[in-house]
């Protein structure tokens, strides 16, 4: 596997529509960046979020998710108070390709806050708008920005394609949109 340099990120945008809306440079004065990277690409956060209610809940079941509340959020920006989190989706809609697997990482602006960004990797034949769990375990709320950059991804290539994709598994969370809950 090698990673993959961003000459390899804006063709395969082009040419078979892996990143939707794809922006190509990434410094935009007053925005946390986002765009083509050397060996990536920084995603946007998009502008619907998932606030969960903790009240009645003792726990938070994974195999129950649907038990908990989920207030709906829609805006240009969200705090995510203390010591919890929200569920948002990337602006961009992936579509990667069979020999590619993505990596994701969140963006140093939100890290120096104290914010943990988690993605799960993007599969190989992975579609989709990305459900990002945005954690706040700090003890004020976090600001956090839609349509500005929020994690980056990393491409991988492997020497060969995969012998099944996540597209051949039929992936419970394939062509996903909106913020995804879990599923089992």
């Amino acid at each position: 596997m090698g990673v993959l340099p961003d000459t390899w990120i804006k063709e395969q945008a082009r040419r078979f529509r892996m990143i939707e809306p794809f922006a190509e440079s990434r410094v935009r004065k007053g925005t946390i960046s986002y765009g083509a990277a050397s060996y990536g690409y920084d995603f946007r956060l998009g502008d619907q979020f998932r606030l969960p209610v903790y009240q009645g809940h003792r726990i938070i079941d994974p195999k129950k998710i649907e038990e908990l509340d989920f207030r709906l959020h829609a805006g240009g920006s969200c705090l995510i108070p203390p010591n919890s989190f929200v569920l948002g989706q990337s602006l961009e809609y992936f579509r990667i390709p069979r020999d590619i697997l993505v990596i994701c990482q969140g963006k140093s602006t939100y890290a120096r806050c104290g914010m943990i960004v988690n993605v799960t990797p993007f599969e190989p034949e992975w579609e989709g708008f990305a459900t990002i769990s945005l954690i706040n375990p700090s003890p004020l709320p976090v600001k956090i920005y839609a349509g500005e950059g929020i994690a980056q991804l990393i491409f991988l290539r492997a020497e060969s394609e995969c012998e099944t994709s996540y597209a051949d598994k039929k992936g419970k969370y394939q062509a996903q949109k909106g913020v995804q809950l879990a599923k089992v």
